[in-house]
């Protein structure tokens, strides 16, 4: 499959991913990510491996939408808990150790 990453294009294929992955030990996922095998790569780190840029030169939907059509799965970053919103008087009392009857 041809496709353009950071300006370049490039000829990708599943296998070729596979195999330029294998042995690559994957980093610590804090972001997107991208299923390899059994393992789960930062997506950054496989731009990097595939195309043999700097991190800097491309952006993580670039290559999640190659490996998307490539037949990957990827993972997007979770959406945090919402918060709670505390009013003053509760904090205050938190604070204290003693709770507040409203």
């Amino acid at each position: 499959m041809r496709c353009v990453i950071a300006r370049f294009p490039f000829e990708l294929t599943k296998s070729g991913v596979l195999e330029s992955m294998k042995g690559i030990k994957p980093e610590p996922v804090t972001g997107e990510s991208v299923i390899i095998g059994r393992r789960h790569y930062p997506v950054k780190q496989v731009g990097q491996v595939i195309t043999r840029q700097d991190r800097r030169d491309f952006s993580a939907a670039e290559v999640l939408r190659a490996m998307a059509q490539l037949g990957f799965t990827c993972r997007a970053v979770p959406n945090p808990a919402p918060l709670s919103i505390v009013s003053p008087m509760q904090h205050a009392s938190a604070m204290l150790g003693t709770p507040v009857t409203v």
